[in-house]
């Protein structure tokens, strides 16, 4: 058996006794005072594993908001189909068409007079819930509509500013008297 670094020294009578006895103390002090301090040492599986598992709670939490959130979506589309099915007006099956534009192309809904005169002053709205079946709707509920879901709302009658300046200026010259004998 070989024999240690510190028996050979002895052996061979460079150091003394005392020397290695001392020598023995102070390294199991260093040793004793070590042993409190001892930092938890992690391996580079374990820091692996925690940032993976790190990475899958953040991956977790953002596919549950995904889920959140395209479940919100379906109950605002829900609550606004649902909004459209008890509120349709009867359309009257009339004889006048009444033309309104749905994804650039022109659209027909036959009416009755009544039912036209409606729309065309704003108090009803054309809305979509399916593929070319359309439903005619009271404005205020058209509105509670366009807060949940503005793409069901395809028509809606609404007082153009252009019109309403012209009104105005037509309005201006109404106190002016136009005479009789004004030749053209």
């Amino acid at each position: 058996m070989a024999l240690s670094l510190q028996e050979q020294l002895l052996k061979t009578g460079l150091a003394d006794k005392a020397k290695a006895k001392k020598a023995r103390q102070e390294k199991h002090k260093k040793a004793k005072a070590n042993k409190g301090k001892k930092a938890p040492v992690l391996d580079e599986v374990k820091l692996a594993a925690l940032e993976a598992a790190q990475t899958k709670k953040q991956k977790d939490l953002a596919l549950a908001e995904a889920q959140k959130q395209r479940r919100l979506e379906k109950e605002i589309k829900a609550q606004a189909i649902d909004l459209v099915k008890s509120n349709i007006q009867p359309k009257g099956n009339g004889d006048i068409v009444l033309n309104f534009t749905d994804n650039k192309k022109v659209k027909r809904m036959y009416v009755n007079t009544e039912t036209h005169k409606q729309v065309t002053q704003g108090r009803l709205v054309v809305v979509s819930i399916a593929a070319d079946e359309y439903e005619l709707v009271p404005a205020p509920v058209a509105e509670k509509i366009s807060q949940r879901l503005p793409d069901i709302i395809i028509y809606q009658a609404t007082e153009d500013k252009h019109e309403k300046a012209a009104s105005e200026e037509d309005d201006w010259y109404a106190d002016y008297e136009i005479p009789d004998d004004l030749v053209w």
